[in-house]
């Protein structure tokens, strides 16, 4: 079903892009469908192999990022539920993901020796892809809340073969009250932060239907709590992701300016993509922002005829004491 987006949120967008041409390929790329992208499980198959099985089937695919050759966009028109059905899908070869999802981990980098902390990790798309990067090395700790998710991290996890993995069932401050007791610090942590979606209008238009500035106010509140105080979990030294699947500066760079005026051992890393990228903003209605929130990073759909994203990397550069 097509929604019409709200006044309001039109009125935001242009107020974010400015360009009237940008402007409207935003919108007019808005009514389009996103293509379908996977990305190869190397903890059980490499993505040459992997790709001799999809073409086998008569699939028209393409790797479009020479560095990153498990990321895989399917360019078949297929049967609705055809890609989540095949026998390599069912043992775990692929999973299906949106290639901005699979930006996060890209910019983390966890490695074989870290704790990392997914703290709102279902359906476990990221936590599965940190794991192969980590050759189910190392610890993750992949945290949700919501016990029908949780569900379906631990089946995703069991069919992606990982195997590094503890799942918690918390609410995010919860956990963190709990690992901040227990003296428990991370390499790399993970806030994949829910949000209102507004990047992922394209295959969730309800989206528009369901948005509201006051339902980006509340998520705002939460989200700086959830960062701030997962802040506190690293190593110095360690490095944290800050992402969302929206373009709400409320829910994006003012929870990065959050983190800045309350914790003084903080630094924003510059991030590298291999995709299409905007700097974050540094203004926005009454507010300014530092000027270090151009090095976050935003994805817009029509850049990329992908999905909305946005993400800032920050690192602990010294101990609180």
């Amino acid at each position: 079903m097509k929604y019409t987006p709200k006044p309001l949120f039109i009125q935001r967008i242009t107020k974010l892009l400015k360009d009237k041409q940008d402007i409207n390929k935003f919108f007019e790329l808005a009514e389009t469908k996103a293509r379908k992208s996977i990305r190869c499980n190397t903890l059980k198959i490499q993505p040459d192999e992997l790709i001799k099985r999809l073409k086998a089937k008569g699939w028209e695919i393409k790797q479009p990022f020479s560095e990153y050759p498990e990321i895989i966009i399917i360019q078949s028109e297929l049967e609705p539920g055809e890609i989540g059905k095949t026998k390599e899908h069912v043992l775990g070869y692929y999973y299906v993901q949106e290639i901005t999802s699979m930006m996060p981990i890209i910019a983390l980098k966890p490695n074989s020796e870290d704790i990392f902390l997914d703290l709102c990790a279902a359906p476990g798309s990221k936590t599965s892809q940190a794991a192969s990067l980590m050759k189910n090395k190392g610890t993750i700790i992949a945290n949700d809340l919501s016990l029908s998710r949780i569900s379906i991290l631990s089946t995703n996890l069991e069919r992606t073969g990982t195997t590094n993995t503890l799942i918690t069932r918390h609410e995010g401050l919860n956990l963190i009250s709990k690992l901040k007791k227990l003296g428990m610090k991370f390499d790399k942590i993970l806030v994949d932060a829910p949000c209102s979606g507004e990047g992922n209008i394209r295959n969730s238009p309800r989206t528009l239907l369901e948005w509201s500035e006051n339902l980006l106010n509340r998520l705002s509140n939460t989200q700086k709590r959830l960062a701030h105080f997962a802040f506190q979990l690293l190593k110095p030294n360690g490095e944290m992701i800050y992402s969302t699947c929206t373009y709400s500066p409320e829910e994006n760079e003012q929870v990065i300016q959050y983190l800045l005026d309350n914790n003084k051992n903080i630094e924003i890393q510059t991030i590298n993509l291999p995709l299409k990228t905007r700097p974050g903003i540094i203004k926005w209605k009454n507010n300014k922002f530092s000027k270090e929130l151009k090095k976050a990073i935003r994805i817009y759909h029509h850049d990329n005829d992908l999905e909305g994203f946005f993400l800032c990397k920050i690192k602990k550069i010294r101990s609180e004491n």
